[in-house]
């Protein structure tokens, strides 16, 4: 059967938003929900996990954080990451969080690094506030040329390097714990299939995915695996050879084998509007997106006001499988204000109006905002 856009759109959609189950195992057929700590008006990650998992409510995931087998990480971006993914990752070498690069620690840092370590496991499990409280250890400059605590920038590299791990939130604020994790692959073959479970495992949460977005997800994966960064290029020919793939309008696609594109072209697209998370995975790769619905999305809650085009905040609206505008919403007063704009014209005809209101209706609920 000839491919066309068409069925990779639906593929796309179908693909990504399963039906919808308990909150175990959706982020385990995840695998990996990216983090945003806007509320807009509910986080990024309560926001795509509510169109898949049955009666999700805002909040729901970091209250049932510790019996869910899941970990924050850096996997392509920070998020929640099943432990099996995470386990694939680590242990991390001598190196810095991402935005700092990857040169090694200073003497003095391993030094401080240590002293916490041995505070954290004496306490068994700490607050930000606490660590400070003990050691003040000032303010540092951040990746975004501000000032910000050094106990918490110190407490982050800790974590990224894999020597703490988030046990739970309170009020938001992590509160970490001591951690160690087991040994790394023995040889270069062991290390080849790590790297490549992480590939399939970025290529399953957003295939179908066009070849120059596959290679910017496996490039990011030098967020999750800096010690191997070197050999992502390998990673990436290695994925090219084993994912299913086909030529589109020019553009190459891939998808994990086994997955079948033309049974999802022969499915009707169900008439429902759902309101995504601008990283949700339906729409995360903006130029997958802008292949697939044929118009430009931007995240703007950085751009200048005066400069935005959607909104601070804009939610992609699909209608289907197609993505017909975008979405601002707010509570205020404990009431959910919304607007909503469309890149051409709202469908006509009442489905549509039926299917956006309950859409509102089910976004209300899940803010807990019933009457």
């Amino acid at each position: 059967m000839l491919i066309t856009l068409d069925d990779l759109r639906r593929f796309a959609v179908a693909h990504s938003l399963f039906t919808p189950t308990t909150l175990r195992r959706a982020l385990h057929r995840l695998g990996f929900v990216q983090a945003d700590p806007i509320r807009a008006p509910a986080r990024a990650q309560d926001l795509t996990l509510r169109h898949r998992v049955k009666d999700y409510r805002a909040g729901d995931l970091e209250r049932r954080y510790t019996t869910l087998g899941v970990e924050e990480d850096f996997f392509v971006d920070y998020g929640f990451v099943t432990s099996s993914i995470q386990a694939l990752m680590h242990p991390r070498s001598d190196t810095c969080v991402p935005a700092e690069g990857r040169g090694p620690w200073p003497a003095a840092r391993r030094q401080q690094a240590q002293l916490l370590l041995e505070f954290v496991r004496e306490r068994g499990a700490v607050h930000p506030r606490e660590v400070d409280d003990h050691f003040s250890h000032g303010t540092v400059r951040n990746y975004w040329g501000g000032r910000s605590n050094a106990t918490t920038h110190l407490l982050d590299a800790m974590h990224y390097r894999g020597l703490l791990r988030v046990a739970r939130r309170e009020g938001g604020i992590r509160i970490y714990t001591a951690h160690e994790h087991g040994l790394g692959p023995i040889d270069a073959a062991a290390r080849r299939v790590r790297i490549d479970a992480l590939v399939d495992a970025v290529v399953r949460i957003y295939a179908p995915l066009p070849g120059a977005s596959l290679s910017s997800f496996v490039r990011r994966l030098r967020f999750a695996v800096p010690q191997w960064h070197g050999e992502l290029k390998s990673a990436l020919q290695r994925a090219k050879q084993r994912l299913s793939h086909a030529r589109v309008d020019d553009v190459d696609w891939y998808w994990p084998p086994g997955d079948d594109v033309a049974d999802a072209a022969h499915r009707a697209p169900q008439d429902t509007v759902r309101l995504l998370a601008p990283f949700d995975p339906v729409v995360k790769d903006r130029d997958r997106f802008e292949l697939l619905w044929g118009w430009v999305y931007r995240f703007e809650a950085y751009t200048p006001a005066p400069k935005r085009k959607r909104g601070y905040y804009a939610l992609p609206l699909l209608w289907g499988d197609r993505v017909i505008g975008w979405g601002n919403l707010a509570v205020k007063n404990g009431e959910l204000e919304s607007e909503v704009g469309y890149v051409e014209s709202p469908p006509g005809g009442r489905a549509f109006k039926r299917e956006l209101g309950a859409e509102l209706d089910r976004m209300r609920a899940f803010l807990g905002l019933e009457s």
